[in-house]
This record gives C-alpha cells, structure tokens and sequence, in this order.
C-alpha cells in the first residue's frame, strides 16, 4: 500500500510540473478611492474570473496581490498589480519570474479609451496605444509580445477633456449594463487563448 500511494505521489508531481501555467493580470489602481473606475475595468475582469474559475485564496507577494486558478487542465495565477497603473510593470515581470512563466503564457487584461464601452479588442501583441499600464509592462520586459485583453470604456467626451480625469472617473449607471455584458465575456475569452485557440477568441469576442 505504501509503494503504491509513493507512485501515485510521484506520478501527481510530474503531472504538475507538465501543467502549463498562465498569468493572467488585470490592470487597475488599489485603493478604495479607485473602485469602479474606467481605469480599473481590467481589476473589474479579475473578478469575475476568480468567480467563474473558483480560484484559491488571495494571497500578497511583492508588488502584487495573485490567487490561483485552473482552466482545462491549465494553472492560471490571476494577479493585481499593487504598484498603482504607470508601473504595473514590475509587479507583473515579479510574478512571472517566481512563478517561471514564459512571456507567450501572459494575458494582460486592461481598458481602451479608443473603444466603445463594453467592446473587447484581443491582440497578441503591439504598441501601448497610450496605456501607460501597458507601455510600463513593454519596458519592463523588453518586449510588446504578449497577449492582452483590452476592455473598451469609451472616449472622452470632448478633445479638450482631461484624459486622466475621464479615465479616473467612474462609469455613468447607463454605461454599467455594456461594460457588465463585457466582463461575463472575459472568463470564456481567457479559456480559449489559454487553449491557444488565439484566432477563435479574436472571432468570438472582437465585436
């Protein structure tokens, strides 16, 4: 009986160290004062992922706040940036090295100003297009090749509109039942990528 439960100890092991393993980050600012802000929808989407994935305990290390998860036999850690947005970088280069993740299995998951509220844009990689959350996680890891998810929240309003003000601001009650319908999206859009069904996830969720 004892050599057979040390096999199945041993066989338990080397599936997990075969488990691909994901970072899935979503980009906001902590604090109270920040909550329910356009510029928090990607802590918005972790959210609903913890709920739709039954993830583990939140637990803190470094610059961020991380639980663990699973998605068709993959391990995904969803993280919080606790660095506040310009230098989310660091926090998401922090985890991806403790945990070994490779760059090609981080999703980062943050809003779009140049989208209609409530639209999802999924890329595998490209410039910041002006997300300062973004254009920090580029210069922190040398590089723009990892996949994101973008949350649109609209434009400003007018051209003379202070961007930080609109992004920092909360959603009118109008706009919550479009960005809602967005994030019970986020949680299927993550099951394909992981499943790197990249293509599937732009046709499904790019609307």
């Amino acid at each position: 009986m004892i050599k057979l439960n040390f096999r199945k100890e041993v066989a338990l092991r080397v599936l997990l160290k075969r488990t691909e393993r994901f970072m899935i980050a979503g980009l906001g600012n902590p604090g109270r004062q920040y909550e329910k802000t356009r510029h928090n929808a990607g802590f918005m989407a972790l959210d609903r992922l913890e709920e739709a994935f039954q993830a583990g305990p939140v637990k803190t290390k470094k610059n961020a706040q991380f639980c663990k998860a699973e998605a068709d036999g993959r391990e995904l850690i969803l993280v919080r940036p606790l660095t506040f947005m310009n230098l989310s970088g660091s926090a998401v280069n922090e985890i991806g090295s403790f945990f070994k993740i490779p760059q090609d299995h981080i999703i980062v998951i943050a809003d779009d100003v140049s989208l209609d509220v409530g639209r999802l844009r999924i890329r595998r990689k490209g410039s910041a297009g002006g997300h300062n959350g973004l254009k920090d996680i580029i210069r922190v890891l040398g590089s723009d090749a990892f996949l994101r998810i973008k949350i649109g929240v609209g434009q400003k309003p007018r051209a003379d509109y202070d961007l930080a003000d609109w992004v920092l601001g909360r959603f009118p009650g109008e706009d919550l039942p479009l960005l809602e319908e967005a994030l019970q999206k986020i949680p299927g859009a993550v099951r394909l990528l992981v499943r790197g069904e990249f293509a599937e996830a732009q046709n499904q969720y790019n609307r």
